[in-house]
């Protein structure tokens, strides 16, 4: 695990804070130490929430105090796993379907990155990628490891609407929409599957986790869509 310093957020957190850069060796950094903490079950400790590159763990300040669980935290960086907790993550497969009306946007990111929209296509699916965070919206995956042929800019202007389901190109960064919202990101593809349930709160993925995804046709996705309305 790579090195990292504790600071306290107030008088209910500790921020274990990697080297600022995104990249594949902070985040499994951050995702290793997320599931010792987790395994750890730190007395008091309440909540993580990873980022980026830090981690944030939130404690109940009536059980504990910062001095404890930073002390905690920071002796999980010596704990020896044997590679049990090696921050990789689960590998979530998500099926989509790229161009048309479930992505306007892919004739320009094509034409963005000189090359066919069927190239566009095999690039995008045809890597794995980290989810580094959750956050924008309830579920929101900003996912790192994007082709960098496929870096393309925000829309100029936002839509005030963009189904659920939208997977999209904002940058240096792919992701995904898991639910109806406005946004800025260049909509190559939807998938069929409903990935935020409001009811539950539940995903099919989480921080530290890798997605790759899955190309399907228009009628496959239809009968995913079809599947998942009934439950």
């Amino acid at each position: 695990m790579l090195p990292f310093t504790i600071c306290p957020v107030g008088d209910t957190a500790v921020l274990a804070r990697f080297e600022q850069r995104i990249a594949p060796d902070i985040g499994a950094s951050v995702t290793a130490l997320n599931l010792r903490v987790a395994a750890a079950k730190i007395h008091g400790v309440v909540e993580t929430v990873p980022a980026f590159a830090s981690l944030l763990v939130f404690y109940d300040p009536l059980q504990t105090d910062y001095d404890a669980v930073a002390s905690a935290v920071q002796a999980l960086a010596q704990t020896s796993d044997g590679g049990a907790l090696a921050g990789q993550g689960r590998l979530v497969e998500i099926p989509v379907c790229y161009g048309g009306s479930f992505g306007p946007d892919l004739p320009f990111v094509a034409k963005h990155a000189g090359l066919s929209e069927q190239e566009v296509i095999a690039r995008h699916a045809g890597r794995e990628y980290r989810i580094y965070m959750l956050g924008f919206l309830p579920g929101f995956p900003y996912l790192g490891g994007l082709d960098e042929r496929l870096f393309t800019p925000r829309l100029d202007t936002p839509r005030t609407v963009i189904p659920a389901g939208s997977v999209g190109i904002g940058g240096e960064q792919t992701g995904v929409y898991p639910i109806a919202s406005p946004g800025g990101w260049q909509l190559i593809g939807r998938t069929p599957l409903t990935l935020f349930d409001p009811g539950t709160g539940k995903l099919p993925y989480a921080a530290g986790d890798r997605i790759r995804f899955c190309p399907i046709s228009e009628a496959e996705f239809e009968a995913i869509a079809q599947k998942e309305a009934r439950g």
